[in-house]
């Protein structure tokens, strides 16, 4: 079958998949550490640390209940040109570019991150390929697009954030798998290969990775404070005392876990 994604064997128009640079493995620890802040508190203290686009707006859990933490890779759809990519061959064409080759590239833990500008005409994964992330050791896929084979995806258990599902596959309507390992935009936010990503069912949030270390010391006391701050609440302590707290209950707090009653 023709690869679509050519003019021609010899005159290509633009060679594809385009790659770019792979991102160094994570940190165990700092990845470990991370997935215990929620996605929350981690857009709340990287917007305090003056990182205000974190946010990845759109995409929302296949499945409630689900939390993920871990390396950022990359995937990038772009519109079809017909000279260029039109998707024709399905899957016989798709195996031949960056959907198919971003996979083969997945470590334990990563999250695959994917622009594809909220289109609902693009299933940019499926039942196949979703099982083949999990065999890989992939942790969750963040997507400002769709799935396809929602039933089966979601008993797969794979941790997903999307924008809906569609019966369409990957390249069928308006999109094409162009690039990996590059930097993307994905609901609004740029994501670099190798930033680290925390999701929970209040959304995804993007970490860039020389903010992680920072960010998971404020994020510790932020919610071992909150933690005492609900205790007081629930025993009737006012509000503007507790949340957030003032110099006096902040004292409060710091003897509370001094006498070891904090995480």
């Amino acid at each position: 079958m023709e690869d679509s994604a050519r003019t021609t064997d010899e005159d290509p128009v633009w060679q594809l998949p385009v790659r770019g640079e792979a991102p160094e493995p994570p940190d165990p620890d700092l990845v470990r550490r991370l997935s215990a802040v929620s996605a929350a508190t981690a857009c709340a203290k990287l917007h305090g640390q003056g990182i205000r686009r974190t946010f990845v707006s759109g995409p929302r859990p296949l499945s409630p209940g689900q939390k993920v933490a871990g390396r950022a890779l990359t995937l990038q759809f772009m519109p079809q040109r017909e000279d260029i990519a039109s998707g024709l061959g399905q899957e016989y064409i798709e195996r031949h570019t960056a959907l198919w080759a971003v996979l083969e590239t997945v470590q334990p833990g990563d999250v695959l991150v994917v622009q594809a500008y909220g289109s609902t005409y693009t299933g940019c994964f499926g039942d196949m390929l979703v099982r083949y992330f999990k065999q890989k050791g992939g942790a969750g896929i963040v997507v400002d697009g769709c799935v396809r084979d929602a039933p089966r995806v979601r008993r797969l258990g794979v941790p997903i954030w999307t924008t809906g599902v569609t019966p369409h596959y990957a390249s069928q309507s308006e999109l094409f798998p162009w690039a990996y390992d590059v930097p993307i935009a994905c609901g609004g936010v740029l994501v670099l290969p190798g930033d680290l990503v925390v999701a929970d069912d209040d959304g995804a949030v993007v970490v860039p990775r020389r903010q992680a270390p920072s960010l998971i010391d404020a994020a510790a006391d932020h919610e071992e404070w909150e933690r005492f701050s609900r205790s007081r609440i629930e025993e009737g302590g006012a509000l503007s005392d507790y949340y957030p707290l003032t110099p006096e209950t902040r004292a409060e707090y710091e003897r509370w876990r001094a006498d070891g009653r904090g995480a």
